[in-house]
């Protein structure tokens, strides 16, 4: 008798909110037409429009940048080849700015996060400070820092680090300080984020078991922040790889990225098939290497 007047109460509570639309079947999906749309509209549409350009060839006797779809899966080839250094130097400076941004943010998030006390705030708002700042300013300010007249150069040269004509603009070491810096925010706030909910008692209980820092680092605090430094990686290592700003500004033809590549082939040589053909497999690539990565370090679920 219990179960039948539970279940003749849920129906009509059901049937009450049905009415009054709260629990339509088809609330979730209406509530996701906004977000879908966006979607299509800005990113599968793009994306779809890209991939039929990638295996188009030009128009025999036709102008410049008319090209018609043949089906030409070899774009993808032939693109691949041609810019192969351009591939791996990109993938090398990458990782060479996460690497260092990782270095340099890690034991900035663990003082604000354990450290800071009440100014706490303030060295967040001092971390995403460069974000008021154009992306494009900031590179052309670092030109400046590592030019003849920025305090750099002068200063190895006095330590003799390097020789009196030795430069550091134009050069890879420019290129991969200035990705460094410029994504240095999206590696430190998500390992605040991360190392912030550490509970200070496991550090505390380490040390009670006899663990010294560097210890209690590496099998309490390090594994904890595992998330934060995937995520950091991530959001640094993917946009760096395709940037081109720095490579631009700082760097030259012999520093040139994939980027750097795509950019010219869409907008002065117009050739638009291999600009596609070689942003699809600069995404596969990454996308490839990103699932690897997020698996070896054990995070799937942040996928």
């Amino acid at each position: 008798m219990l179960k039948q007047a539970w279940k003749s109460s849920q129906k009509r509570s059901s049937k009450t909110m049905s009415k009054s639309g709260i629990s339509s079947p088809r609330t979730p999906y209406l509530l996701l037409l906004p977000g879908m749309g966006f979607l299509f509209t800005f990113f599968i549409w793009p994306i779809a429009n890209l991939a039929q350009t990638s295996t188009q060839t030009p128009v025999a006797g036709g102008d410049t940048g008319s090209y018609e779809q043949t089906l030409r899966w070899k774009n993808y080839i032939d693109a691949f080849v041609e810019n192969k250094e351009q591939f791996g130097r990109s993938f090398l400076y990458a990782a060479l700015a996460t690497i260092f941004a990782l270095t340099i943010a890690y034991p900035l998030a663990y003082a604000i996060a354990f450290k800071a006390g009440k100014m706490k705030n303030v060295l967040l708002v001092l971390v995403v400070a460069p974000f008021f700042t154009s992306f494009l300013l900031r590179t052309i300010a670092w030109k400046q820092i590592l030019g003849e007249q920025g305090f750099v150069v002068p200063f190895l040269r006095n330590l003799h680090i390097i020789a009196p004509s030795t430069t550091l603009t134009s050069s890879a070491f420019a290129v991969v300080a200035g990705m460094t810096y410029n994504f240095l925010p999206f590696m430190t706030l998500p390992l605040y984020a991360s190392i912030d909910r550490i509970d200070p008692r496991t550090l505390e209980a380490s040390g009670d078991l006899y663990a010294n820092g560097f210890t209690t680092f590496r099998k309490v605090t390090l594994p904890l922040s595992m998330p934060g430094v995937v995520a950091g990686t991530l959001l640094t290592f993917i946009p760096a790889a395709g940037d081109y700003v720095n490579a631009a500004i700082l760097g030259s033809p012999e520093t040139k990225m994939i980027g750097n590549v795509i950019e010219s082939r869409f907008f002065k040589i117009v050739d638009y098939p291999t600009a596609a053909a070689l942003s699809f497999t600069l995404m596969a690539t990454i996308l490839i290497l990103v699932t690897v990565y997020i698996r070896k370090a054990g995070t799937e679920e942040l996928v």
